[in-house]
């Protein structure tokens, strides 16, 4: 995708849509410049069945720009979500969408938006999630999708859907991941004061939140380990210097990062041998060796699974060194 690109992302809200979903979308995905990258990421436009929108509950309405026919020129679409998912979407939007996915767009529902592209028939055989709240009535309603309802977000493909209300964030993130790189995902993560990339799933949600933050007892080991990636970094280790045994450790993570220690290792690595090979200035066996992942092949095997493709097609992608380094998969 090249900078400044002309990559239309249609946001779509209408009657009763959530006003958070709608602002994380924004916030990601818009703006005409995004300072601390310096160019646009995207091209967003909203658009609204009609000029005046009222959102969830009436708090407020929105003034679209843009009708549902804009629909017909976006690359990539978000489908409206609303907290009552009983009331059926209007049939000019369920057809619009259709239309969108008949053409190749890609489509997204952040939260009950799942609800919306299964009323299109878009998820049939298809993986989705949604909020873990909201499981059991959307396995009733559409018991054809197969539904993941422990996970952030589910990406498949040219059809993506996140979990409950903060997870717009994770999958708005995974996007700008997967179209724009690991660096570029970063810079708008911390723009925005969240995680680039939280391990785990929903489930750790049911039964007792997840704190906004880490225990301040924590951030002075995990700050440490960050600095010393590439080293044999084992459990042990960070359990010293967290300054409590080992199962401590594993609840302290469970409860504050939703997470094991070491799949947080794996995870902080493998951000690491991304950002790595995107600088392009060390061969696939030295980027293993310098995050920490060890050999060539334990790197490829874990690409795969974080990361969706191989290090030397995520090199083809974005390297800083490709004459268009920045494109759309």
């Amino acid at each position: 995708m090249p900078q400044g690109s002309s990559h239309r992302v249609v946001l779509v809200v209408d009657e009763q849509s959530n006003p958070f979903e709608v602002g994380c979308a924004c916030e990601i995905f818009g703006g005409p410049l995004r300072p601390e990258i310096g160019f646009p990421l995207y091209d967003l436009r909203v658009a609204a069945p009609r000029r005046s929108t009222p959102m969830r509950d009436a708090l407020f309405n929105v003034g679209a720009p843009a009708r549902l026919d804009e629909i017909d020129r976006a690359d990539t679409v978000i489908v409206p979500n609303r907290p009552y998912v009983e009331t059926p979407s209007r049939p000019a939007l369920l057809a619009a969408l259709r239309r969108a996915h008949e053409r190749g767009a890609r489509l997204v529902g952040l939260c009950t938006g799942a609800f919306t592209l299964a009323e299109a028939g878009l998820l049939d055989g298809r993986r989705a999630t949604v909020h873990w709240n909201l499981a059991d009535e959307f396995r009733q309603r559409f018991p054809t999708v197969k539904l993941e309802p422990d996970v952030l977000f589910v990406d498949d493909g040219d059809l993506l859907t996140s979990a409950g209300s903060a997870a717009a964030l994770d999958l708005g993130l995974h996007i700008v991941r997967r179209d724009h790189g690991a660096e570029i995902a970063n810079h708008v993560s911390r723009r925005l004061v969240f995680a680039a990339y939280r391990d785990g799933g929903q489930r750790q949600f049911v039964e007792r939140p997840m704190p906004p933050a880490a225990d301040q007892s924590l951030a002075p080991a995990l700050a440490w380990a960050q600095e010393r990636l590439d080293e044999p970094i084992t459990v042990a280790d960070l359990a010293r210097r967290a300054g409590m045994s080992t199962g401590s450790l594993h609840r302290r993570f469970r409860a504050e990062l939703g997470t094991t220690p070491l799949a947080w290792l794996t995870v902080e690595r493998v951000t690491l041998a991304c950002r790595l090979i995107e600088q392009d200035t060390h061969g696939l066996e030295a980027v293993a060796r310098r995050s920490g992942l060890g050999t060539g092949a334990n790197m490829r095997a874990l690409f795969k699974r974080h990361v969706g493709v191989s290090p030397a097609n995520y090199r083809r992608r974005f390297s800083q060194t490709q004459p268009d380094n920045i494109h759309q998969r």
